[in-house]
């Protein structure tokens, strides 16, 4: 088990703690990350975008002039994609973009994550992550104790209203709970904090 420091919000120590082999210390799987991570963004687009075909217009077929004579090029029908208000060629239309992956890979490349954050001593342990009404500064003070000069997501066992009002705007801090924590938001953050509840509710979760 890895031995870390614990910390509080003002960034000093206050205690240890070894961190479970089982969520810190697993081999790197690039491929599955990847894998899992294409599968979250494709399962965030709604796939509802529609236009019309040359078909689906309202109007008619009818020719807008004769075939010959008239100095303009043939037309079959004011319809068509090269007329103002016409169909749209390969008119994009409703579909699912979602991706499936199973709950074993899902763990695999979260623990997997997880321990290569902690490879590259990009993840905090705090004691507790609160505030005592829903300010800002409290959030601020607390990133400039740490110095932290890059995205950070802190991972708290639970995050009650407060805390989301007082982080809600400063955009490089974004929050989870244990038990939404997905591998998308673990790599598109620099900074990793995490709770000592929140390991607990993970291993519990995740640990085989």
């Amino acid at each position: 088990m890895a031995k870390v420091k614990v910390y509080n919000m003002q960034a000093s120590e206050v205690g240890q703690m070894n961190l479970p082999d089982s969520l810190f210390a697993q081999e790197y799987n690039e491929a599955l990350i990847h894998e899992v991570v294409v599968a979250y963004n494709a399962n965030q687009r709604q796939g509802t975008k529609s236009t019309l075909t040359r078909s689906e217009v309202r109007g008619h077929a009818k020719k807008p002039w004769r075939q010959k004579g008239t100095g303009h090029a043939r037309q079959g029908s004011t319809k068509g994609p090269q007329w103002k208000g016409g169909g749209i060629v390969f008119a994009p239309k409703p579909r699912d973009f979602s991706k499936k992956v199973n709950k074993q890979k899902r763990r695999i490349a979260l623990v997997s994550a997880l321990s290569q954050k902690l490879a590259q001593n990009e993840v905090t342990v705090l004691d507790k992550f609160e505030v005592s009404a829903p300010k800002t500064k409290e959030v601020a003070n607390f990133v400039k104790a740490f110095k932290f000069d890059k995205s950070v997501l802190v991972v708290n066992d639970e995050n009650g209203k407060d805390i989301k009002l007082a982080t809600a705007n400063i955009p490089t801090v974004n929050i989870a709970e244990a038990d939404d924590l997905n591998v998308y938001e673990l790599i598109a953050n620099k900074n990793i904090v995490i709770t000592q509840s929140a390991i607990k509710l993970l291993e519990e979760a995740y640990a085989e």
